[in-house]
Parts: C-alpha cells; structure tokens; sequence
C-alpha cells in the first residue's frame, strides 16, 4: 500500500529545514512572475486596441514595451478613461507606481475593472480589516489576487490569512482561532516549519484544491511527500502534497499499474513522480490515448518511454496538439523520420505553436542559411527566445563574417546557440579588441539588423 514512500523514500534532516526562510524580496519577484493563469476568460484582442494598450502601459506606469506587450495579450481597451480611474483610486490610496506595476503584471484584468463599483468596496472592505494605506499596499501588491475575491467574508478571510502568513512570528491571530480556518493556519505555520517559502504557502491559498484543509488527512500526506525526500523549498514538493492529498492510495497503485503494463517499470513511475508529480494525475484513457497518437506519429514503444521520462509532461499534449505538430515539421520540409529523431532529442517540441516554429525555421534556416539537417540534430534551438537569444547572437555571426573574421560560412549551429551566454562571449565577443562594444551593443538589444 505504501510503495509511494518506498520507491524514492531518503533522509530528510528536519531540523536544518526549520531554519530556511525566503527573503521579503524573492516573495515579491516571485509573485510578480507567477500566477500566469490569472485570466482565463481573455482573448487576444484587435491590433488597434493592442497598440493602444501598449502605448498606455508604457507612457501611464514606465513598463518596458515587452512588458506591456505580454499584458496587451491577456487584456486591452480602446481608452484610458477606465484604467485611469483605476489607477488614480490606487494612488490616492497609497499604492506607488512600483506597487501597482507589480499589480497590472500578475493581474492586466484589473484595469478593466470599474473603479467605483467594483475595485473601491474591495478596498474599504480591507481597510475594515484595520489595514493602514501602507499595509494595505504591500499586501495588495504582494498577493493581487486577492482582489479577485467578492467583498464578504471571502474577501475578509483570505486577506487575514495572507496577513497571517507575511507575519515574521509564528503567532496566531485571535481571528484563526475557530473551525476551519484553526486547521489552515495550523498546517499553513507546519510547511513554515519546514521552510516551505511564503511564495509556495500563498499558492496554497489560492488554489481550489486545499491541501492545507483539514488535519489527519494533511498530517498523513505530508509524512508521505517528506518521506520521499521532496524538498520543501521547491515547488514540486507543493505539487506532491496536492496530488497525494487528492488521491487515495488504491487510486495511486492503480496509475502506477496502468504505467507499468504500457511497458515502465515501477522504479521508472517513481523516478518520473519525483521530477513531475502530476505524472499520476491522468486518466487510463488519456494515457493510453498519448499512447496511441504517438505510434501514429512514427515512434515505436521504446522511443515513446523513452520521450516520456525525458519530458513527461508531453503526456498532457492533446492528440491534436500532438498531429498539428507533425503537420508543422512536415510543411516546413522535414520528413517524418526527421520529425521523430527531434522529438526524440527534444520532445518540448510539441509545445510550441505553428507561429512560432515557422518564425524560428525562417530565420535559422532561410536568413541564416543553416542547412535543415543541422536543425534535426539540434532541435533544441526551437526552445530557445527569437528576440533575447537567437537573433541578436546571430548578429554578431553576421558582423564577424562581415569583417573576415569568420570563414568558411557559418559555425556550427550549437557552437552559436546552445552554448552559455559566457562561453558565447569568450568565443565570439571578447576577443575582438575595439569590436567588442559594437558587438555588445548587439547583444544588448541596442542594435537593429
């Protein structure tokens, strides 16, 4: 019953773990990186709206353009009456620039909000709580979607609990001292115990599936999760704790069984656990049917498991997603033997969309002129960011060809592109005498192909 703990248990020295604890600052930059699952009812918008939308973000809160670009994707709007509304109500609540462009980045839909109706009632509802303008700022700016949540008990709630968490004690407010929430804030201050950051502990929160409800079921999970030696500092230890709190052990034996007759081995399942606890979420059928679309794609049993615990997340490609890829690499001139040896060196490719790899092909092969077979060996190239990596390190190729200083056409494609941003610049930048700022310049963004 317990092959969970057995297939991956190690020491865990607790003690050292008690003393971890994330800096004010990583908490910060983490939720301003994270939750990029906050709108999932946005649609991309009209290229005029974009524009304006990008203009406004830029002028309005000093984003960068690709900042306010990456926000113009997930909200927009045709004027600046709505948003300046907004944020004119933050400000003269205390909220500075540099809060509120925290805010906008994890949570572009509150602009869109009506500052009266809607954004005003959630302030007041805090400052009820005996939150000062600073306070209320920080822990706003911090955890933003908490402005998601209905003016009530809700609203009142999760704010106190955030509140709870930020705190450098461990005490706990008089507020928690009841029901439910005497549970969360008990097993809330245990994963502080462990060291688990104030970052992990808020996506706890507000996630829909609790794992930090109840007692005996969480005290049972996470002597499961521990025993397997995840680390409480790392976000898959949060993913362990939510699929083990969610699955009983019956249903766990039955998903490593479904993996082992499709030819891994026990040992394999856990391995995979360990590096993507989700693994053990899907249904017989959906992976069974990953199965199945991946023969159709060319690839006999042992490349599949072998594709699987290199990337299993794969395994959640939709069988569309799945033959839209084949469909791409085939009509950008790859054979379908060409197709199987890149998915099997680097099986991140079906994740990305036909825009993407088409902007990428055109470039390398086209622009570059790196022949298709030197993309096949290295498929890993289509993983890497057109605007930050590929072009401006390409444009330093084409400098140093320019001059004479490369001959015999291009380097080779991994020499370029795979390599670190260090031992780019030792090979191609710094030993270039005078040319070295020119070529940084490239590399910084500050020169136009």
């Amino acid at each position: 019953m317990y092959s969970l703990i057995l297939h991956g248990r190690r020491s865990v020295e607790l003690q050292k773990r008690r003393n971890l604890r994330v800096s004010l600052n990583y908490l910060q930059n983490a939720f301003a990186f994270s939750n990029s699952f906050s709108s999932s009812a946005n649609v991309n918008p009209p290229q005029a709206n974009t524009s304006f939308t990008v203009s406004y973000l830029v002028e309005s809160l000093g984003l960068t353009t690709k900042l306010a670009e990456t926000i113009s994707r997930k909200v927009t709007f045709e004027d600046k009456v709505n948003p300046d509304s907004v944020l004119n109500l933050l400000r003269s609540n205390g909220f500075e620039d540099s809060q509120i462009s925290r805010i906008v980045t994890t949570y572009p839909r509150l602009l869109v909000q009506d500052a009266e109706t809607s954004l005003l009632p959630k302030l007041r509802a805090l400052q009820c709580r005996g939150a000062s303008s600073s306070e209320l700022a920080e822990i706003v700016s911090k955890v933003p979607k908490i402005l998601e949540k209905r003016v009530g008990r809700s609203l009142s709630l999760y704010y106190d609990f955030v509140k709870e968490i930020m705190r450098e004690g461990d005490k706990v407010s008089g507020s928690w001292t009841e029901g439910k929430a005497k549970n969360r804030i008990r097993n809330i201050s245990v994963l502080k115990e462990l060291g688990v950051p104030q970052n992990l502990l808020f996506s706890l929160l507000i996630s829909r599936c609790q794992p930090v409800c109840g007692k005996e079921k969480f005290d049972e999970t996470l002597k499961k999760v521990v025993d397997m030696g995840f680390d409480p500092t790392k976000s898959k230890f949060v993913e362990a704790l939510h699929v083990v709190y969610e699955m009983s052990d019956k249903t766990i034996e039955e998903k490593v069984n479904v993996y082992k007759r499709l030819g891994f081995s026990e040992e394999d399942v856990w391995r995979i656990f360990k590096k993507w606890p989700f693994f053990l979420k899907f249904s017989e059928k959906k992976i069974g049917q990953t199965f199945e679309t991946l023969r159709r794609c060319g690839l006999v049993e042992e490349e599949i498991l072998s594709v699987l615990k290199l990337r299993p997340e794969c395994i959640r490609s939709s069988e569309e997603k799945i033959l839209e890829s084949v469909d791409t690499f085939v009509g950008l001139g790859f054979s379908r033997d060409e197709y199987r040896m890149m998915i099997k060196r680097f099986p991140q490719c079906f994740g990305y969309s036909a825009e993407s790899l088409k902007k990428k092909f055109e470039f390398l092969v086209k622009k570059m002129e790196w022949p298709p077979e030197a993309v096949v060996l290295v498929p890993s190239v289509f993983g890497y960011s057109l605007e930050k990596r590929i072009v401006p390190r390409c444009n330093v190729i084409k400098a140093l060809m320019s001059k004479g200083l490369i001959r015999g056409g291009n380097p080779p494609i991994s020499s370029v592109l795979v390599c670190t941003d260090e031992e780019f610049l030792n090979r191609y930048v710094m030993k270039q005498g005078k040319l070295v700022p020119e070529l940084m310049a490239m590399l910084t963004g500050q020169h136009v192909s």
